[in-house]
């Protein structure tokens, strides 16, 4: 792990958290323990438990394998998917 812990607000903290709270919700509906969803992501069951804490500082691959673990790699590929405002930009440059 770096030695530098990454810059969040509690305010984008709190989307991290509410992510590893679901990620948890979405292992136990499954019942599977920690350790078998750590092993099937590639990950150590210490890497796992953090996800589920909403640690900022995991890499996203790892969020991603989780993720895919859970069958739920369309809700990853719907991050930044509805980017309205990046639109509403663009459409500006194009008038």
């Amino acid at each position: 792990m770096n030695s530098k812990q990454a810059l969040v607000l509690p305010k984008y903290q709190k989307i991290f958290n509410e992510i590893g709270e679901n990620i948890k919700l979405a292992r136990k509906r499954r019942k599977l323990s920690i350790m078998q969803v750590a092993e099937r992501a590639g990950i150590h069951r210490a890497t796992l438990s953090r996800v589920e804490k909403g640690d900022v500082s995991v890499a996203i691959g790892i969020y991603f394998n989780v993720f895919k673990v859970l069958n739920l790699q369309d809700d990853f590929k719907a991050l930044a998917k509805n980017d309205a405002f990046g639109r509403k930009l663009q459409d500006l440059e194009l008038l």
